[in-house]
């Protein structure tokens, strides 16, 4: 079996990955420091948590399931016990965009993410359904970026991506610039701001007396058809006074210059404030 070291484990995140891993073909060694994550692994995972050397030692295969600003101090402690070929995955581009791993050529860094589950999707069991994170019952797609190492590391990481994201329907392979591109870009910066502007307009409409059922039932109804629409889920085009008040409404709620949020400083920038 593939030794894999497991950083984080008691996390959320960890946890997620936990659950996958567990009835993988991955012999997973998971490193924890929280008492309290120590107590979650061991009780629902089964597994007997272990130091960092001990963790490291023989591991093909390290996974950095620790917040963003974490990932840099664990990827420096630990890389001088790793031998030569080891790949390291990270599940998020910011910290290496920003250049915070360290300086080792004869390791590999492997950058993988998930989509999510889609909201247009083919879900019929209920477990799936209510799977809005992914990694448990929904089907989801997933990104993968090869950062350095040989190309034939990249099937292998790939192959870890398939495992603690599951179950997966697409994987994209992409630079970690161009994830970095859709996380924070696009979606943080720009979908999480606009889903924050359509909640506090809602809360508008309700402030100004429009029952909260009604307002809710209204908006996320109208989000499932224009959505389906505009991405091209079902054919249609939206009425001349959808269009007009699309044309008179943008320049009110949007910059003319907004999309700059995707120039490389600006991603750059917002990486800073995370990492």
């Amino acid at each position: 079996m593939t030794r894999l070291a497991l950083f984080g484990a008691g996390g959320k995140m960890g946890m997620r990955l936990g659950r996958n891993l567990k009835s993988s073909a991955y012999e997973v060694a998971a490193v924890e420091l929280s008492s309290e994550g120590q107590r979650r692994i061991e009780s629902e995972l089964g597994w007997k948590v272990v130091d960092a050397d001990t963790a490291t030692k023989g591991a093909e295969i390290v996974v950095l399931a620790v917040p963003d600003t974490a990932i840099g101090k664990v990827a420096h402690a630990i890389i001088g016990k790793l031998k030569a070929g080891t790949m390291i995955v990270v599940l998020d581009a910011a910290a290496p965009y920003a250049g915070h791993l360290p300086k080792r050529d004869d390791v590999t860094y492997f950058i993988t993410h998930p989509c999510h589950p889609p909201i247009f999707n083919d879900e019929t069991d209920m477990a799936a359904k209510l799977d809005r994170f992914g990694g448990v019952a929904a089907k989801q797609a997933i990104v993968c970026a090869l950062m350095q190492g040989p190309e034939s590391d990249y099937a292998k990481g790939e192959a870890v991506a398939r495992t603690i994201w599951a179950p997966v329907m697409r994987s994209h392979r992409l630079t970690v610039e161009q994830i970095a591109l859709l996380e924070p870009g696009l979606a943080e910066t720009v979908v999480a701001s606009l889903l924050d502007v359509m909640r506090e307009a809602m809360d508008e409409v309700v402030r100004r007396g429009v029952p909260e059922a009604a307002a809710r039932d209204f908006l996320l109804g109208h989000m499932n058809i224009l959505g389906a629409v505009i991405f091209k889920e079902q054919p249609g085009v939206f009425s001349d006074a959808c269009n007009k008040a699309i044309h008179f409404g943008k320049p009110m709620l949007m910059r003319d210059d907004w999309k700059k949020v995707f120039e490389e400083q600006e991603i750059a920038e917002s990486i800073r404030r995370i990492t």
